[in-house]
């Protein structure tokens, strides 16, 4: 099993930025894939960004392109997710999910196997 603990939200004006991590215990995760969810009130879960367990292959949601970055230290068994020029429909509870059945990173919540408990995104206009 593994476990994923968020941390790094918050509440910042917009084109400020925030630096989300996401903290893996219970195993190594330097073999799943690893991704950043959001949800935002009324609105369905949605792929942000994703990247291989080795780090050399990343995606990024249209949205964001640009502005976010994942990246990961397996080393210290965690994700991370930079997000620069942040605006107001960025706000959202964001998640962190690990797949241990694709080697590279897909869209589909569904496909994710573990999730943490999510950090709230709030950015003021």
């Amino acid at each position: 099993q593994v476990q994923l603990v968020e941390s790094g939200g918050g509440l910042v004006q917009a084109g400020g930025s925030l630096r989300l991590a996401c903290a893996a215990s219970g195993r190594t995760i330097s073999t799943n894939v690893m991704a950043w969810f959001r949800q935002a009130p009324g609105k369905d879960r949605e792929f942000v960004a994703g990247i291989s367990w080795s780090g050399s292959s990343t995606r990024y949601t249209d949205s964001v392109k640009g502005r976010f970055t994942i990246s990961r230290d397996n080393a210290k068994n965690t994700v991370y997710l930079q997000m620069n020029s942040l605006k107001p429909e960025d706000t959202a509870v964001y998640y962190c999910a690990a797949s241990s059945l694709y080697a590279l990173p897909v869209t589909q919540a569904g496909r994710y196997n573990y999730w943490g408990q999510g950090t709230q995104v709030t950015v003021s206009s």
